[in-house]
């Protein structure tokens, strides 16, 4: 297992993998690459675990807590799985310096992810075209989880890994907000079009506020990474785009704050009386 907290890119081809034939027929099945990379996910955290201990689809292999996080954990969680007590220096050993376990530690299965036809034909999905850093992505799905958003798409290249340091900062959204891998941005958008979405792409040059902009339901929210914004083809792909208008001296804001502002717009735009879908 890898436990990496950076951006990641595709890179080139490990020579084992030429000689590991179970490693070459992972790498081929649908939607793997978490399964074929990873293995099982890493999750950490109070918020984290607990959150994927009480979702009944995610599968927990291995639980470790330290003896104050098992006593509170039985205490308030009806645990599926009898966790392995050990000193807190046990969970540290297996984390980045960085990571701020609060005694637990969860090895789990990654969660199942639909398809663009599967979702429902109502409601928000967020779109996200190369936001690569693992931060960002586990904000913006705890943003997600707290405005019910059906679910994130992201491209299956050049998206963070939805373990580790992306887990701990979703603070359980992983939980409640499916993640949708498309192989192609601008061919995933149009496949949401056909199913009848408004697809609003977000960027600061965009020709409307999105306050003032016509909403309908479904709509998917199309958002660029930080600095580059929205790819052209991405841009192109849109229904409208869209912008942000704040009222103070500085005109952005971090993607992840962006998002959920827009969230917030769209929910009450969507919401208003005399809204159309």
């Amino acid at each position: 297992m890898r436990h990496r907290n950076g951006d990641r890119s595709a890179g080139p081809r490990r020579p084992d993998d030429a000689r590991d034939p179970r490693r070459k027929s992972l790498r081929q099945r649908p939607r793997s690459r978490r399964e074929a990379d990873d293995g099982p996910v890493l999750l950490y955290g109070w918020h984290t675990v607990t959150a994927a201990i009480d979702n009944p689809h995610r599968t927990i292999r291995r639980l470790l807590a330290t003896e104050n996080a098992a006593r509170r954990l039985t205490a308030e969680h009806a645990a599926r799985i009898t966790p392995q007590v050990v000193r807190p220096d046990v969970i540290a050993a297996q984390l980045p310096p960085e990571a701020v376990h609060q005694g637990l530690l969860a090895e789990a299965d990654p969660l199942a992810a639909p398809a663009i036809g599967e979702l429902g034909p109502d409601g928000i999905v967020l779109v996200l075209d190369q936001i690569t850093d693992p931060h960002n992505v586990g904000a913006i799905l705890r943003s997600a989880a707290a405005f019910s958003v059906m679910a994130v798409v992201t491209t299956a290249r050049h998206s963070p890994e939805a373990t580790g340091v992306l887990a701990k900062s979703a603070s359980g959204g992983l939980e409640h907000v499916p993640i949708v891998e498309v192989g192609n941005l601008a061919r995933g958008l149009e496949a949401l079009k056909e199913r009848g979405f408004l697809v609003i792409g977000l960027d600061s040059a965009g020709t409307m506020d999105l306050a003032a902009a016509t909403l309908r339901s479904p709509l998917a929210l199309v958002i660029g990474a930080e600095g580059r914004g929205l790819r052209q083809l991405t841009r192109a792909t849109c229904d409208e785009v869209a912008r942000l208008d704040l009222p103070g001296r500085i005109k952005s804001l971090n993607v992840s704050n962006a998002a959920a502002l827009a969230l917030y717009v769209a929910t009450r735009r969507l919401a208003a009386p005399g809204a159309p879908g």
